[in-house]
């Protein structure tokens, strides 16, 4: 399992934004259009790369989610179910999971619930073990070049932290 499976931006960019995030974390679904237009603003100079920190202990549906969104990525749709998991997180539950994952294109959408979606739990479980060890702690907890980030999730402050004009 590679620490970068998923990026989103350009695979080789000389930065990198990695981000350990909860599908169910409200601070995680206000910083992912952030992160995006981040990465979108950056003219291929940032790439981000989402990890799997499910708080399950305070949030019953992340973890769920998280498996969700693997088995969307075996298909090649893990950012489409990214964002709409985060549009629609005040219902994780799993036939909402599926009508997601259909929306985002999953051809076997039932797939990313159940039995069949715990085939992605070392991926999960491997995401998190990570982030702990670097001492994530809480979502969204940002790494900036390798560099734990401190600062807001704001557009402005990520450039700057980045070194990116406008």
């Amino acid at each position: 399992m590679g620490w970068d499976r998923h990026v989103y931006g350009e695979r080789d960019a000389p930065s990198t934004v990695v981000e350990h995030g909860d599908f169910e974390c409200p601070y995680c679904a206000a910083a992912a259009p952030v992160l995006k237009e981040l990465v979108d603003g950056s003219g291929g100079r940032v790439r981000l790369v989402f990890r799997h920190f499910p708080l399950f202990t305070r949030h019953p549906f992340a973890l769920t989610a998280a498996l969700a969104s693997e088995a969307a990525a075996a298909e090649g749709r893990f950012w489409d179910l990214h964002d709409l998991l985060f549009r629609h997180q005040a219902d994780l539950s799993d036939p909402q999971l599926v009508a997601l994952a259909s929306r985002a294109g999953v051809q076997d959408p039932g797939a990313v619930v159940g039995e069949a979606a715990q085939r992605h739990r070392p991926a999960v479980e491997a995401d998190y073990a990570d982030g702990g060890a670097a001492g994530v702690r809480g979502t969204p907890t940002l790494f900036v070049d390798g560099r734990l980030y401190t600062g807001r999730v704001e557009l402005a402050a990520l450039r700057r932290e980045l070194g990116l004009r406008r």
